[in-house]
């Protein structure tokens, strides 16, 4: 049985990769010491590291390593092609999962949904998503007095749905959906929230954050 000849073992090699492989390790043998020698200078455009008469072969997907070796298989070389590992090709990184927030005024009905029936009273924000959002969100919220508190890009307000301190909740509304709008976007959150409170002689409930009066 004739023994295969060097182009033949690679295409036997190759074969049994995975799809996948970008890079293989081949040590190539060269039978014959005499042609150590030869053999190193045909395998030179595969920069191969040299140990005795054994060769260690980095070969690349696409690169043409049975031409190479035909090379040396017309001039007579022999010797014995082993794979020493190989390299798959990476997963493609997933992108980062941007997290879906629904439009501010949609988020403020889900909030309020969820407040009891007899709220009276909240202190709220709105957390812009770009600092390039804060001067024209403050100026499209002016109706409900924002404060800006809480963060580089947060601004703050009171909302009273019977009397007191702070914007009534269908101005507050408005406000969102005028960010909405222009394409403004953040997070709506409800900070403190009271509810069936009386307001005897005063304007309202009284929370302090930070050390001041809000």
């Amino acid at each position: 049985m004739r023994a295969m000849n060097l182009a033949e073992q690679w295409s036997e090699i190759e074969a049994g990769l995975p799809d996948d492989w970008v890079v293989a390790d081949v040590v190539l043998t060269v039978s014959e010491d005499e042609r150590v020698d030869q053999a190193a200078l045909l395998l030179t455009p595969f920069t191969p590291g040299r140990s005795g008469n054994s060769f260690r072969l980095r070969v690349s997907s696409g690169a043409p390593a049975g031409r190479s070796l035909s090379r040396l298989d017309r001039e007579g070389i022999r010797g014995r092609l082993d794979l020493a590992g190989s390299e798959a090709r990476r997963p493609e990184p997933h992108p980062p999962h941007r997290e879906h927030k629904p439009p501010l005024a949609e988020q403020w009905d889900e909030v309020e949904q969820r407040l009891p029936p007899d709220w009276s009273d909240l202190y709220a924000e709105v957390e812009l998503d770009s600092s390039d959002y804060l001067q024209r969100g403050a100026l499209l919220l002016a109706p409900v007095n924002p404060a800006h508190y809480g963060g580089p890009t947060t601004l703050r307000f009171r909302v009273a749905r019977v009397s007191g301190y702070g914007t009534a909740a269908s101005m507050a509304k408005r406000c969102l959906e005028r960010l909405d709008a222009e394409r403004i976007t953040g997070r709506f959150r409800v900070l403190k929230l009271l509810s069936a409170t009386s307001h005897v002689s005063t304007q309202g409930p009284v929370w302090r954050v930070g050390g001041r009066s809000v």
